[in-house]
Parts: C-alpha cells; structure tokens; sequence
C-alpha cells in the first residue's frame, strides 16, 4: 500500500507569473500526479485508472531493499531509496511503549507490509528488545518473495492474519497507508475490531480536512513506476465512531506527509493513531 509526497512549491511558482484568467483554468484542471476527483463509487474511479504492473512494482521493491537488508543502501519507501532514515517517530515510540509493557518483546503483525519496509526502517532500534517477531502480512507474490529472500527468525511472512495468528502470539497489528485503498474500508475495519487485538496502531492514514468520504484517483509518478489506482479520504469521525466502543485512543499524530492536495487544494492529511483495547471489550 503505497503513498507518494509530491512538491508543489514549482508550479506555484509558474502560476504567480500567469495572468488571472490563466490561473483560474489552470485550477480546474486535475493535477497530472497525485490525488484528483471526487467519486460516486470505488468503480467508478476504478474505470479512471490505468492499473499497475504489479511484478513491476514487486522487482522495484525487492531490489531496494536487499540493498537496504546488504548494507548497501540505508532507507528504502514505496520502492525508492533514501540517504537518511526518515522515521515517524510516533509510530517508533508506539512499538517501543508495548514492547515495554511486554517485557522488552514485540510480536507485530504488519498488514500490507510489503517485504519489510518498516522493520527496516527501525530495526536499529529494535535490535535492543529482548524478542522481536515482525510477521508481515501481504499479497501472494510478495510472501513468495518474502519467504525466499527476507524470511529469518525476526522477520516472517503471511497470506492472511488468520494465518499468522495459528502460529504467533500478537500484541499489535499496524496498518500503514492501507486503509484508504480498502475497497470497503470500513467493513474492513471491522474485521480488524473483530479479531479483538489488545493494540491497533495506525500510520499514513488519509482523511478528509472538512467533510464525509471521498474517494480519489491516485496517479503514480512515472519515475516511480507507472500506476492510478482508487484511493479513500476518510471522514475522521466516523472512522473513530467505529472503534469507540472497542478500543481507548492513547494518542493520535500528524503522519508523514501531513497536508495532502486534492484537484491542487490542501483537502486532505494523514494521520496516524495508536489504540488500546477497553478493558470491557
């Protein structure tokens, strides 16, 4: 599950030299990459998008982060690599706060964790717990390549988080810009609710600014690989209504790419949440 940050700074800039009828045009044009549109329904913007390859995207990402897993690269996100870590450190000091109250062991289940990207991204720090057990749960290419290439005694790969759950022993479940290209999201959710986790934790999660749900195209950068495909704007509350009766909010944060232009207007951010289950539930 994939997000991108896009820099707008340029074609502001472009558009302060424009006279004001251009400008106005040029607002009502859908933005070339990144979020547009504002959708009946999850097929509607289907029939918008041009798909993926998703073989494509697997090689990318397999290849970036065995040079990441070897050494030979230091930080690798959505299939591209970065010279310094860029850690959401809400998310590290959620996992850090259950293995404490663990005794120093963590047993996560990461959904849509793609072959590792955030067990990478903060083993450093997670080298120092007693026990750790990242068990990934993806698409069947992916565990296939996660089992040949990634597997070992810390970082495990499933099909599905029944799968996982026959053999491990969790304390969370992670979901890290997965939510939003659920095609019934919510429904979605309460399976999450159901399976009666003790800690959910949420990163990289799209909502509306103002307003209900909103379904958008999503366009890839071709330097990345090329891609469109349906993704969610949550309305917050309804989202929390869900889980109210089920889990206590410990804390809530700004993700990583905070405020995020839909049609070329800031409408949206990303958000991230760590959960508690009731004591009652």
């Amino acid at each position: 599950m994939k997000r991108y940050v896009l820099n707008f700074s340029a074609k502001h800039c472009i558009k302060s030299l424009l006279p004001p009828f251009v400008v106005s045009l040029y607002k009502t044009l859908p933005p070339l990459y990144g979020y547009s549109g504002d959708y009946s329904g999850w097929e509607a913007a289907s029939k918008k998008c041009s798909g993926y390859d998703s073989d494509i995207i697997l090689k990318k990402v397999q290849q970036s982060l065995l040079k990441v897993k070897n050494g030979e690269a230091v930080y690798e996100r959505d299939s591209v690599l970065f010279d310094e870590i860029q850690y959401s450190w809400p998310l590290l000091a959620s996992l850090m706060w259950i293995a404490a109250q663990k005794d120093g062991e963590l047993s996560i289940i990461d959904f849509g964790g793609s072959l590792g990207s955030t067990y990478y991204q903060n083993r450093r720090f997670l080298s120092t717990l007693k026990r750790i057990k990242w068990n990934i749960v993806e698409q069947k290419h992916f565990v296939e390549t996660g089992k040949k290439l990634f597997e070992d005694e810390e970082l495990k790969f499933y099909r599905s988080i029944e799968a996982c759950l026959e053999e491990q022993k969790i304390h969370a479940i992670l979901l890290s810009s997965v939510v939003q290209y659920m095609k019934a999201p919510y429904a979605f959710l309460k399976e999450i609710i159901n399976h009666n986790f003790e800690y959910v934790i949420f990163d990289r999660t799209s909502f509306m600014k103002h307003g209900k749900d909103r379904i958008t195209v999503q366009t890839v950068p071709p330097s990345i690989y090329s891609a469109s495909y349906p993704c969610w704007f949550l309305d917050e509350q309804k989202f929390l209504d869900l889980f109210s009766a089920h889990y206590d909010i410990v804390e809530r944060f700004d993700a990583l790419a905070g405020e995020i232009f839909i049609d070329n207007k800031t409408r949206g951010f990303d958000k991230g949440f760590i959960m508690k289950r009731k004591e009652q539930a």
